[in-house]
């Protein structure tokens, strides 16, 4: 019995991490019911689980429960965004300037790796790649900052703009200027300059935030 309910929480803990994952790389969009069969399905595992999960994540404030329609993603508006972004400003800015001067080598590498590879994805217009490579970039870049409490905070906001992201490919704008923050941050971190890195991350996201804003209702 308690090895069936060890089972069942490590099912539901990994359904939930997924799901988030799912969210904050923008796999579902503003308004979008979630069935949690479907969800199952995908995943491959049973419903009770999905529905432990999709409810978890409801009390996060990254899905609403809508009276007969289950849990949907749901829409920010242009003031619920900008409060998101500013709090993203903060968050972000101190964990980018924090990380600058803990960053191994190795791990610089990975960052101009990861940067070749969002601007392969943009000239490919392949939002799937993109958005997965530059949350690996701010994943690691943040990281070393070494405080896993800031990051459980920048993984929370990331859970309300998520679902917003895949709209960045609606501009053809937004493809020619999306990655030049990042070599910003690269060329910062290679002077060992905390302070512009800060400045480069946040005008990544504030430029970014441009068009996502229009996306708001």
């Amino acid at each position: 019995m308690v090895a069936d309910l060890k089972k069942t929480s490590t099912l539901q803990d990994d359904c939930y991490q997924t799901l988030r994952q799912w969210l904050t790389v923008g796999k579902f969009l503003p308004g979008e019911r979630l069935k949690i069969r479907d969800v199952a399905l995908e995943l491959g595992i049973g419903v009770m689980p999905v529905r432990a999960a999709l409810q978890r994540l409801a009390a996060d404030g990254a899905l609403v429960n809508v009276p007969n329609a289950g849990v949907t993603v749901p829409h920010l508006s242009r003031a619920e965004f900008d409060d998101v972004l500013n709090i993203r400003l903060l968050l972000e800015g101190e964990a980018a300037e924090r990380g600058c001067s803990r960053l191994a080598e190795r791990d610089k590498a990975t960052l101009h790796e990861l940067s070749h590879r969002m601007a392969a994805a943009l000239k490919a217009a392949d939002a799937k790649a993109y958005l997965a490579a530059n949350e690996d970039f701010h994943v690691l870049l943040y990281g070393a900052a070494g405080s896993s409490t800031l990051m459980e905070l920048i993984e929370t906001v990331w859970l309300k703009v998520g679902p917003l992201s895949n709209q960045l490919f609606a501009y053809a704008d937004a493809l020619e200027v999306l990655n030049d923050a990042h070599e910003d941050v690269l060329a910062a971190i290679d002077k060992r300059d905390g302070a512009a890195v800060r400045r480069a991350i946040e005008r990544d996201l504030f430029v970014a935030g441009q068009f996502l804003r229009q996306a708001c209702s």
